[in-house]
């Protein structure tokens, strides 16, 4: 066969455009609080990919616009709430645990209702939706003969670096991680992989929110923003985009060998 034109690819030849597509084709997949942000980019991103996707938040209308996903409202600080919409659900093959909140302050502006609320939605609710759907996940990796991932939102501030003002935040976080690997080790036999992501900043309407928020005491927003960039190693904040195909990558066939991981993915905050 004549050699083909270079840069021209033969019918052998697969490209990575093709090589990618689908990599969730097949798979069911759970996301929670994936009405905006870092869960939204997440659900979109599945669904490109060929996931089926069930996508929920607790504001049921942040899901508008979520084309091809299956939405719910769910409140994940809701034992009942959870076992009910894991029977419906029924057997997954991904469950990605997002919902979370940021408490700012330290040990001495921390009161026992921000500490156990922050370990209520942070690291219990990921208890709640992990034990609820796990049964149906093992029993789908068994009979498909194929792997099932959990991954878990954790964050830079956790046990991997301490932040200011991040008192209740980075305990929780850092329990995530622990939880994680956890998970990871009491299964790893049994064909469930589980990951955490540890973002650093991330663009997002929290993030937005905060930024306001901050901008009231330093100046503008401007200001504010000013201040969050030049953390930055990189200079810049992430992308919901960025985590979303990290997510995507731990979720998919091709990260069969990763597991009990706590993976940065924060512009070198952390290093």
């Amino acid at each position: 066969m004549a050699n083909a034109p270079t840069g021209t690819p033969t019918n052998n030849i697969t490209t990575r455009e093709t090589r990618m597509a689908g990599r969730l084709k097949g798979k069911i997949a759970v996301v929670t609080a994936a009405g905006q942000g870092i869960g939204r980019a997440i659900a979109e991103a599945f669904v490109a990919e060929g996931a089926t996707v069930h996508a929920s938040d607790l504001d049921r209308s942040k899901l508008e616009g979520l084309a091809r996903a299956r939405k719910s409202k769910l409140d994940v600080m809701s034992t009942r709430a959870v076992e009910a919409y894991a029977q419906k659900i029924g057997p997954i093959d991904i469950l990605v645990n997002v919902a979370g909140y940021v408490h700012h302050g330290t040990v001495l502006e921390t009161s026992e209702k921000d500490w156990d609320f922050s370990f209520d939605l942070n690291v219990k609710s990921m208890h709640r939706t992990i034990r609820a759907f796990l049964p149906g996940m093992l029993a789908r990796a068994k009979e498909n003969g194929s792997s099932g991932s959990i991954v878990n939102l954790s964050s830079g501030a956790s046990s991997i670096k301490g932040a200011p003002n991040r008192y209740a935040y980075g305990a929780t976080k850092a329990a995530v991680i622990g939880l994680t690997k956890s998970v990871a080790m009491d299964f790893i036999r049994q064909g469930i992989r589980c990951n955490a992501i540890c973002p650093g900043t991330v663009r997002s309407p929290s993030w937005e929110g905060r930024v306001e928020d901050l901008g009231k005491t330093a100046g503008g927003t401007d200001k504010a923003m000013e201040m969050f960039v030049s953390r930055q190693p990189m200079g810049r904040v992430g992308e919901a985009s960025e985590i979303a195909a990290l997510a995507l990558y731990l979720a998919a066939d091709e990260s069969a060998f990763t597991t009990g991981t706590a993976i940065p993915i924060d512009g070198g905050w952390t290093l």
